[in-house]
């Protein structure tokens, strides 16, 4: 088992170009990938319910099939599990999860999984150094279809391949000036879930963390239906969080459009963004 860290951060609309441009991309090789993705539970959502994801991956090279495990996921930053191998098509490899990830999930959820959504986007991947540790920088643009439904993927993963975390938050400070970003807690995978059965977000916050992590959540809610509570819960959190950047954020966000949340994140708030994390997590 591999243990994957990353920073998944939700890009406005501007973002993807402004990040192609950045200096700090500059001189590296981008590559380019089509990934179509299909995602596996029970009819009664047993995965879901674990915080498990469980997909089939067609990539240019052949298929591979990916399971992760729920690990912790805080302000942005997600520390998992990981099973990845390669199967010969685009059928569920029972044996495989049975073989390389033993005790995750029990032999009657094994027995009842059937696909539950979809993504498809491009990646354009680059590798970079940044102090003690290398980052592969992800960018995904694309759709999760669900229930005859879909919402956009446009998103930036910052993954850790060896050294720091810290390197993490240090790049995305980086790339912050002139990229308009925001961390964000929901996958690819609660996104389809969501799409699918709706949105579960918490009831209650105890602490700046707390009150931080309900803030993401609500704001992915939020940027996926465009309805106006996720908006005013998102801003309720952001407000009890307390700070200048995140009182900032709130006031910006009671003027945000519903039918255009797409459009809410400009790269002048990003740096806000930023600024809040470090207040709710020190």
């Amino acid at each position: 088992m591999a243990q994957e860290i990353e920073l998944k951060l939700a890009l406005g609309a501007s973002g993807p170009h402004a990040l192609r441009q950045h200096p700090r991309l500059a001189g590296h090789d981008m590559q380019r990938a089509w990934l179509a993705n299909t995602y596996y539970d029970t009819p009664e959502r047993a995965l879901e319910r674990a915080r498990i994801a469980l997909r089939i991956r067609h990539t240019p090279d052949g298929y591979l099939q990916t399971l992760k495990t729920a690990g912790s996921g805080q302000g942005g930053l997600h520390a998992r599990g990981e099973w990845e191998w390669p199967i010969d098509g685009d059928e569920l490899d029972v044996a495989g999860i049975r073989q390389h990830a033993p005790d995750t999930i029990d032999d009657a959820a094994l027995a009842r999984l059937v696909p539950r959504f979809t993504t498809d986007f491009t990646r354009e991947r680059w590798d970079i150094v940044e102090a003690d540790a290398t980052i592969e920088v992800a960018l995904d643009i694309g759709t999760i279809h669900a229930g005859g439904r879909q919402v956009p993927i446009r998103e930036l993963e910052l993954e850790l391949k060896t050294g720091s975390a810290d390197a993490l938050w240090q790049l995305a400070a980086s790339l912050a000036d002139g990229v308009a970003l925001r961390p964000a807690n929901a996958s690819k995978a609660q996104r389809g879930a969501a799409l699918q059965d709706g949105w579960t977000l918490p009831d209650h916050a105890a602490d700046a963390q707390s009150h931080w992590n309900a803030a993401l959540e609500a704001l992915d809610a939020w940027q996926d239906t465009g309805h106006a509570d996720y908006r005013h819960r998102a801003g309720s959190h952001l407000e009890a969080l307390g700070g200048n950047a995140a009182r900032r954020l709130a006031t910006t966000l009671r003027h945000a459009d519903d039918a255009r949340p797409d459009t809410w994140l400009t790269p002048e708030m990003s740096r806000d963004w930023l600024a809040a994390w470090h207040h709710a997590t020190t």
